[in-house]
């Protein structure tokens, strides 16, 4: 199984295209970031977001979407773009079939750190570790993406 794990946003958007084999056991084919310039109008820059998750979809043809659901924000401008960008991931799944299932930054933390306010760097340390990636360097959001395939494979149904 194949799962492409997305932690949404307009600037940057992680990745993480993550295998399961039978035994449950996860490997990372790919992760990073799409960055948008802040200069490009927002459509240009979803417009880049999409094609990029297009080529994703048609490259690495996942068998789920794993994406980070919106919780409230308090800046109501950032809560819009994420959402946004949600859209477009959520497009480009549709586009090819793909199901879609979604889990909260708490779900995300509790599940990997097994506790629900751990910080970045711990979930990121048991991303590292459950993938066997040493101490490569990633973008945060890299890390989080892979942090959400990771959830799924631990609490979802393969099936």
């Amino acid at each position: 199984m194949v799962i492409l794990g997305i932690d949404p946003g307009l600037a940057k958007m992680g990745y993480g295209i993550v295998s399961v084999d039978e035994r449950e056991e996860g490997k990372a084919l790919a992760y990073g970031c799409l960055r948008t310039p802040k200069t490009d109008n927002k459509g240009k820059r979803l417009c880049y977001l999409f094609d990029s998750l297009m080529e994703l979809f048609e490259k690495y043809k996942p068998d789920v979407l794993s994406l980070e659901s919106l919780f409230f924000n308090r800046n109501t401008k950032t809560a819009l773009t994420v959402g946004e960008a949600r859209g477009i991931a959520l497009l480009a799944a549709g586009k090819h079939n793909v199901p879609v299932v979604e889990f909260t930054p708490l779900q995300v933390k509790e599940c990997l750190a097994g506790f629900g306010r751990a910080k970045k760097d711990a979930v990121a340390d048991v991303v590292k570790m459950e993938l066997d990636l040493g101490d490569e360097e990633m973008p945060v959001d890299a890390s989080d993406a892979l942090g959400i395939a990771i959830c799924y494979y631990r609490m979802g149904d393969l099936e």
